[in-house]
C-alpha cells in the first residue's frame, strides 16, 4: 500500500534536505511547500492561509497516490488542525531547531504528539535510509554495488560507526570483513563477539550489511583495471582520535576484559 508521508517542522529544520534524499529511495512523488505555494501564487500565512495550503497539499498528495506512488509532502504543518486536515499515513517531525526564522510560525507551532519519527539531528542521508527501510523492506542483493570495510573492530566504537555511515552513503550496502586476530597482539575478542557488537550497533541497517570472518589480512594488492575504487574516508579530527587501543585499556582497568 502506498503511503502519504508528511515531513514537518520549523523553517530551517532540514525538511527539504531529508525529502530530497528519501524520495528516490522509495520512488515517491515529492511535494515541496514553497514550490506548491509559488505555483498557486498564494503566500498567505494567516491561519486560514495555512489551512488552505494544507488542503492544497492534501489534494496534490491524493492525486499522486492515485498514480500508484508514495508521496512525500515537506511543509511546516504547524498546528494539530493542519496536520489533521492533511491526514498523513506517516509523520516525520524534524525537531532539530528550537526556533525558526519566522516569529509568527514559532508562536503558533505545536509539536506533534503522534509522530512516527522524531529526528533531532541533521543527518538527512542516514535518516533517509532508515525511514526508507521501514517503508520499503530493503533486501540485500549481491548484484548491487557494494562497499567493503576491513578491520579488526576490537571493539566496534563510535569512530567505526561514523565511518560505516559515510561508506554506506556510497553504495547503499556494505560488506564488513572481520580479521581473524583474537589472541594476536592486543586483540581479545573472538569473531562471534565482534559480530554481535556490530549487529547491535547497526540494527537499523541489518538488511544492508553482511559480516564475515576473513584471515588476518595485512596486505591488499591489486593489478591495473581492477574495476573498483580504493578510497580513504577522512572523518572529523575528534572522530579520527577515537582509539580502540585506548578503549581496550580502559576496559581492562574496569575489569571488563
Amino acid at each position: 500500500m502506498k503511503k502519504k508521508i508528511l515531513i514537518m517542522g520549523l523553517p530551517g529544520a532540514g525538511k527539504t534536505y531529508l525529502a530530497e534524499r528519501l524520495a528516490p529511495l522509495i520512488d515517491a512523488v515529492w511535494l515541496n511547500a514553497d514550490k506548491v505555494r509559488k505555483e498557486a501564487d498564494d503566500w498567505d500565512f494567516s491561519p486560514e492561509g495555512r489551512l488552505r495550503q494544507a488542503q492544497r497539499m492534501k489534494q496534490l498528495s491524493q492525486k499522486a497516490l492515485h498514480s500508484g506512488r508514495h508521496v512525500i509532502a515537506d511543509f511546516v504543518c504547524p498546528t494539530p488542525k493542519t496536520r489533521e486536515d492533511y491526514n498523513a499515513d506517516i509523520i516525520i517531525w524534524m525537531d532539530t531547531i528550537e526556533k525558526g526564522r519566522f516569529e509568527d510560525t514559532n508562536k503558533m507551532f505545536v509539536p506533534p504528539q503522534n509522530a512516527n519519527f522524531k529526528i533531532t539531528e541533521k543527518n538527512g542521508e542516514m535518516w533517509a535510509i532508515k525511514i526508507a527501510d521501514k517503508i520499503e523492506n530493503y533486501k540485500w542483493d549481491n548484484k548491487k554495488p557494494t562497499a567493503q570495510m576491513l578491520g579488526r573492530w576490537q571493539p566496534w566504537h563510535d569512530g567505526h560507526q561514523k565511518l560505516f555511515e559515510e561508506i554506506l552513503k556510497k553504495t547503499g550496502q556494505v560488506n564488513i570483513m572481520v580479521r581473524d586476530v583474537q589472541g594476536v597482539g592486543d586483540n581479545p575478542f573472538d569473531f562471534e563477539t565482534v559480530k554481535k557488537n556490530i549487529v547491535n550497533a547497526l540494527k537499523d541497517f541489518k538488511e544492508r550489511i553482511k559480516i564475515s570472518l576473513v584471515p588476518n589480512i595485512t596486505n591488499i594488492c591489486y593489478g591495473r583495471g581492477v574495476g573498483y575504487k580504493i578510497e580513504e574516508i577522512v572523518l572529523d579530527q575528534k572522530t579520527q582520535e577515537i582509539s580502540a587501543t585506548k578503549i581496550r585499556k580502559k576496559m581492562r582497568e574496569q575489569g571488563k576484559l
